[in-house]
């Protein structure tokens, strides 16, 4: 019998599908990694399960216990699955801008959910990064993830997603390009694949108001290019231990108008029903086609499930409000 012990035992080995239409305009093969067959729709159970274990391990998390982090959602479901099925309590620590069926889903999953300010400082007292590290030493017996510069992060990657990707493409891609938020996804992965082939491009996929791509360029953290967004997953305004810059071969900025409308366009072409970050990596493989060859294959990764934003990108009077559509 194939049966699963917990919920937990599900996570990975997500399927890696080719996309016909919305890429059609690219000569090279690109292939999809659709990380919302995780049990918790998203990439994020990967690194949820491999931090808590870790944890554990070095007992920084004890029986009863409470975790705390600060999420965009995704790690918060992540983590959620885990808590439930290991006994844990959780707090998530988000930000105002993300969507409300993601903390509708965070509490449904037993998660208390303290909601930030977006327009403010990461060192602002009342930032999310902020907040959840207060919590983390406030609350009684907890442990604070902190999945920016947590080191299980990336390394769940390298054990887990790159040699998924690896195995399911026989070591034939050329390209792997990912949105890049904590870094953890990314530099994990690139990791293990430029060990396996250093020839292989690695690109990370911004927008406008995070500093990954000028930093990258040109070792500058610069302030002004910090102002509000609305594509949720990707950029920061501040520098996530976790992101690997030596290992990323360039970086992309997508607008969030081309992020949204490319996502809609994901569901209605490939029958792919994905989140917000997918369709900005997406059109960011669009706009790097001139780079790409007809011999090249390509990895793309989708985060998340398309039913986070229901209310957002998938609601045409938001999209009208927003200057979408």
């Amino acid at each position: 019998m194939r049966i699963s012990n917990t919920i937990l035992d599900t996570i990975g080995n997500t399927p890696l599908v080719r996309l016909n239409k919305i890429t059609s305009g690219v000569k090279a093969k690109v292939l999809a990694k659709l990380e919302f067959f995780n049990p918790g729709a998203s990439i994020k159970d990967r690194i949820a399960i491999k931090m808590v274990e870790e944890a554990e391990k070095k007992g920084l998390l004890k029986p009863g216990g409470t975790i705390v982090e600060g999420t965009s959602g995704n790690t918060g479901m992540g983590l959620a699955l885990v808590a439930i099925v290991k006994g844990y309590k959780l707090i998530c620590v988000s930000t105002d801008k993300q969507s409300k069926e993601k903390f509708d889903v965070l509490r449904a999953m037993g998660a208390k959910v303290i909601v930030c300010p977006t327009n403010v400082p990461a060192t602002d007292p009342k930032s999310y990064y902020s907040v959840s590290e207060r919590l983390g030493k406030e609350t009684p017996n907890s442990w604070y993830v902190n999945q920016y510069d947590n080191p299980s992060n990336a390394e769940a990657h390298y054990e887990q997603t790159g040699p998924e990707i690896w195995e399911q493409t026989e070591g034939k891609l050329t390209h792997f390009i990912v949105g890049v938020g904590t870094g953890g996804t990314i530099s994990g992965v690139a990791r293990f694949l430029k060990e396996k082939n250093p020839n292989i491009k690695i690109w990370g996929i911004d927008t406008y108001g995070s500093v990954f791509k000028k930093y990258h360029e040109t070792g500058i953290f610069d302030e002004k290019e910090i102002y509000p967004y609305t594509t949720e997953g990707i950029g920061e305004d501040i520098l996530p231990k976790n992101v690997n810059f030596s290992m990323i071969d360039l970086f992309e900025k997508v607008t969030d108008k081309d992020a949204a409308i490319y996502t809609r366009k994901l569901a209605k072409e490939e029958g792919i029903f994905a989140g917000n970050s997918c369709g900005a990596a997406i059109k960011g493989v669009i706009q790097l086609k001139e780079r790409l060859t007809q011999e090249d294959i390509v990895v793309v990764l989708l985060h998340d499930s398309g039913s986070r934003y229901i209310g957002k990108i998938y609601n045409d009077q938001w999209m009208k409000s927003n200057n979408f559509i």
